[in-house]
């Protein structure tokens, strides 16, 4: 990694130089929440949605928000100004801060705020083209999958069990419901009509989902929130993925039974034209 500058409680750093005390409750317990804002042409990209939901998750686990919108705004730029690329992949984490452990809250404890950026990475032109294949597995995660947390050990065993079969993704199952990938929303096709899990405690609401919504009704694709049963999604006529850093992404395969008819379908295509045009909005 190179030695590229950070921000760390008030100061722009060299990130080999950027410490924390080992009493930090993010380093202890888990204790903070994050954000991850994509940024083009050094334009963030839905930076009052992310921002919202930053101030979300603070207020959901009782962070006092160290900052108003603008002065967040004006930390996050120089950190991206700070970087060559202009495409970039802003990562923002509060945690509660330092304070002697103890599971219940400090009465008194200043938040540490951590601001750093990389170039983003894209998926690849064959990935786009051709789709990605997941695997499926329970979920059994918390059931606060709404909050942004830095506690993210369910979803990293997801995501290790995706990296350990060869593929993109793993899609989670609650009951036999879909929720979510490890770090993506989930969304099916059948019969031209877009689907996706309800926004409720048990998926993380990705930015993405409601830019999709409006896609949707820009382009005129029907769209339902829902429940959605595993068969559905394993006999849906597309499902796809997005995130991010994976934007939509169209998935031809999950385990070992093919999606559809095994290639990223029209739906996919419409919403992936159109995002790449909200984009260079």
């Amino acid at each position: 990694m190179s030695d590229s500058l950070v921000y760390l409680n008030g100061a722009l750093t060299p990130i080999s130089e950027a410490k924390i005390p080992v009493l930090d409750r993010g380093f202890i317990f888990g204790d903070g929440i994050y954000e991850v804002i994509p940024v083009y042409a050094r334009k963030m990209f839905r930076s009052d949605q992310h921002l919202a939901r930053l101030f979300r998750s603070l207020a959901a686990i009782g962070i006092t928000n160290p900052h108003n919108k603008e002065e967040w705004l004006t930390l996050i730029d120089q950190v991206m100004s700070a970087h060559e690329a202009d495409d970039q992949m802003v990562y923002i984490q509060v945690t509660r801060g330092v304070a002697k452990r103890a599971h219940a809250f400090p009465q008194e404890a200043t938040p540490t705020v951590f601001i750093m950026t990389n170039p983003i990475v894209l998926p690849t032109a064959k990935a786009r083209e051709q789709g990605v294949a997941c695997v499926s597995m329970e979920d059994k995660r918390w059931l606060r999958c709404e909050i942004k947390s830095i506690s993210l050990l369910g979803n990293v065993l997801a995501a290790q069990n995706a990296a350990e079969n060869g593929v993109t993704e793993t899609i989670q199952f609650r009951d036999d419901y879909l929720t979510e990938a490890s770090s993506s929303n989930v969304w099916i096709v059948k019969n031209g009509i877009l689907m996706g899990p309800p926004t409720d405690n048990l998926i993380l609401e990705g930015i993405r989902y409601g830019l999709i919504q409006e896609l949707c009704a820009a382009h005129k694709i029907p769209f339902e929130a829902r429940r959605i049963t595993r068969q559905e999604v394993f006999s849906a006529d597309e499902v796809m993925l997005s995130s991010a850093t994976k934007e939509v992404l169209a998935v031809v395969q999950i385990d070992d039974q093919t999606i559809g008819k095994g290639v990223p379908g029209p739906i996919y295509q419409q919403l992936f034209k159109a995002y790449q045009e909200a984009k260079a909005v």
